[in-house]
């Protein structure tokens, strides 16, 4: 899409300025690495959320565990099931692929890989400092996902394509 121009950099992303006749004008676009996040769900059937402070909406956000790709030759699927330990203290017995989104494609090109993981009944080891560990059944969350009462887009996502799903 013709030249671009690096304008900022920063510790997570980038922002280019496109220049050029498919741009029809500049146009700024953040370059972002990409990120896993991983739907939890334990053995009794309660999904695992992550409350956290979240900086660029100034409020506290549940949701489910997610990271940054931004480890050299971690793929995806590792990455998930490293921020679920990490930020929940729990492990996967199983995980598998759910879908991917593009988060906010009208101006950056990062992408989210969703999975979704069945855990062990019990953490072994606490949550990342910062976090609030948050356990809801999972068919309630899956009502408050339709209901518009899950403020976060990739875990309102991940809810709704797991109903009716086999487990991973």
């Amino acid at each position: 899409m013709g030249q671009a121009e690096r304008v900022f950099e920063g510790a997570i992303f980038a922002v280019e300025r496109l220049l050029g006749p498919e741009a029809g004008r500049p146009y700024d676009v953040v370059r972002h690495p990409g990120a896993a996040a991983v739907l939890p769900v334990t053995p009794g059937g309660d999904v695992l959320l992550v409350e956290q402070l979240r900086p660029a909406i100034g409020d506290r956000l549940v949701e489910i565990p997610a990271g940054l790709l931004d480890r050299p030759g971690e793929d995806a699927l590792a990455c998930a099931a490293r921020e679920l330990f990490e930020e929940t203290g729990y492990r996967h017995t199983a995980i598998g692929f759910l879908g991917g989104i593009y988060t906010t494609a009208g101006f950056t090109d990062e992408y989210v890989h969703l999975f979704w993981a069945l855990t062990e009944a019990e953490p072994f080891a606490e949550p990342e400092a910062g976090i609030v560990l948050r356990r809801e059944p999972f068919a309630a969350m899956v009502r408050a996902a339709r209901a518009g009462r899950v403020r976060d887009a990739k875990t309102a996502l991940a809810l709704l394509m797991a109903e009716g799903r086999p487990p991973p």
